[in-house]
């Protein structure tokens, strides 16, 4: 992870959304490098603080349709599923869940290819996005290359993220996030969010 030394201090504008990428029952029930208890937690905290700022959170799930017609069909080492899951795969827990949140639902990896995940922020004026979730190097890291590339800015939070593997989620928050954004925690964003409550009320 980025060393708190090397990290600038975190301001957070009316132009920032919250973006949880795949917390869903399925996802949830993965052998992750941090519990999942601890990552639904602090997507909680997160959304919480989001909400009670008025500013939008944006829950990303995955899903297929029950024929499994969409599912990814690409020649690959390692496939996934050949079937669609039951729909209880992407059920989003209903602590984090809640009325006015933007749902968007994904196909693929990344939460912007083939959904309205860029219209959706745009059309709010959106340009920074904090972003967290599982898995880190599949549909956290995959979405943030986009947001990237469509020249958000990114805060990554990185204590409500989580991979399968270790060095995976090592290797995206030590070597790709830090150059394409800001790692920060839970904590870190939430007091960002305070900071400019305050700083408007003065």
């Amino acid at each position: 992870m980025t060393a708190a030394a090397d990290r600038t201090a975190l301001t957070l504008d009316d132009g920032t959304a919250l973006v949880l990428i795949d917390l869903q029952q399925g996802i949830l029930a993965l052998p992750t490098t941090r519990p999942a208890g601890e990552i639904l937690a602090n997507a909680v905290a997160l959304a919480g603080a989001f909400r009670a700022h008025k500013l939008p959170v944006v829950l990303v799930k995955v899903a297929w349709s029950p024929d499994g017609g969409d599912l990814p069909t690409t020649d690959v080492d390692r496939p996934g599923p050949a079937t669609a899951p039951p729909a209880a795969f992407s059920e989003i827990p209903a602590e984090l869940a809640a009325l006015g949140d933007v749902v968007v639902t994904k196909r693929h990896w990344g939460a912007f290819t083939g959904t309205e995940l860029d219209l959706q922020l745009r059309r709010r004026g959106i340009h920074r996005i904090v972003l967290a979730g599982i898995s880190t190097s599949v549909g956290v890291e995959s979405t943030a290359r986009t947001a990237w590339e469509h020249s958000y800015s990114l805060v990554f939070a990185e204590d409500a993220t989580a991979d399968t593997d270790p060095a995976s989620h090592a290797h995206s928050f030590t070597k790709i996030f830090p150059r394409i954004g800001k790692v920060s925690t839970t904590a870190e964003v939430v007091a960002a969010l305070d900071a400019r409550s305050a700083g408007r009320s003065r």
